[in-house]
C-alpha cells in the first residue's frame, strides 16, 4: 500500500507502529487486562440483571433473604450500604441503574476488544478509563481506611495504568525514532 507509511510493525497495523507487537510478554500482559476489562463487563451485566429482576417484587423479602442465606451480619459496614441502596430502589432508579451499567459494559466490552487485538487507540481508552477512578479509589480508601480488598483495587488500577501508558510512550518514542533523519 503506496499510500501508508511503511514500517517495520505488524501487518495488521501498518500505520501504527507498536514498539512490541511481536513479543509474547507483551502480547500476553495486553490480553490479560483485556480479559480483566471482560470480566469486569461480565460482573456487571450479572449484577444488573440480578438487579434488574428485583423490579416489581418485595425488594424488602428478597434482600433479607440474601442476606440470611449467606449468614451476613446485619451490623457491617457494606451490608448498610446494600440495605440503604435497597430502601432508596425504585423502577425509575432501577432503569437509571440498567442505563448506567450498560454504558459502562459496553464501554469495558469496547476496550476488552480492543486490548486483545492489540488496537493502540484501546490502549488510551485503558490509560483514561483506568485514570478516571484512581482518586475516587484513593478517597474510598482514606475514607474508610486500607483493607485488602481496597489496596489491590488500587494497586491492580495503578499497574494497569502505568502499564499501558509505558506501552503508548514506547510507541510515540519508536514513532518519532522512525522519522528522524538517519546521517
Amino acid at each position: 500500500m503506496p499510500w501508508l507509511p511503511q514500517t517495520n510493525c505488524h501487518p495488521m497495523h501498518p500505520h501504527f507502529p507498536h514498539p512490541r507487537i511481536d513479543d509474547p510478554a507483551h502480547i500476553k500482559g495486553v490480553r490479560t487486562v483485556a480479559t480483566l476489562e471482560f470480566t469486569k463487563g461480565v460482573v456487571v451485566v450479572l449484577a444488573g440483571l440480578g438487579i434488574f429482576s428485583m423490579r416489581h417484587k418485595d425488594i424488602w423479602g428478597v434482600a433479607e433473604s440474601f442476606l440470611e442465606f449467606f449468614h451476613v451480619n446485619p451490623y457491617h459496614h457494606y451490608v448498610g450500604v446494600f440495605i440503604n441502596l435497597v430502601y432508596r430502589l425504585s423502577d425509575m432508579r432501577l432503569w437509571k441503574i440498567a442505563l448506567v451499567a450498560s454504558i459502562y459494559v459496553i464501554l469495558r466490552f469496547i476496550e476488552a476488544y480492543g486490548l486483545w487485538y492489540l488496537r493502540p487507540w484501546a490502549e488510551w481508552l485503558a490509560i483514561l478509563s483506568g485514570s478516571i477512578y484512581i482518586p475516587f479509589e484513593m478517597a474510598d480508601l482514606l475514607r474508610w481506611g486500607p483493607d485488602l480488598l481496597r489496596v489491590l483495587v488500587v494497586a491492580i488500577n495503578v499497574g494497569i495504568v502505568l502499564y499501558m501508558l509505558m506501552l503508548r510512550l514506547e510507541a510515540v518514542k519508536k514513532r518519532h525514532a522512525e522519522r528522524a533523519p538517519t546521517l
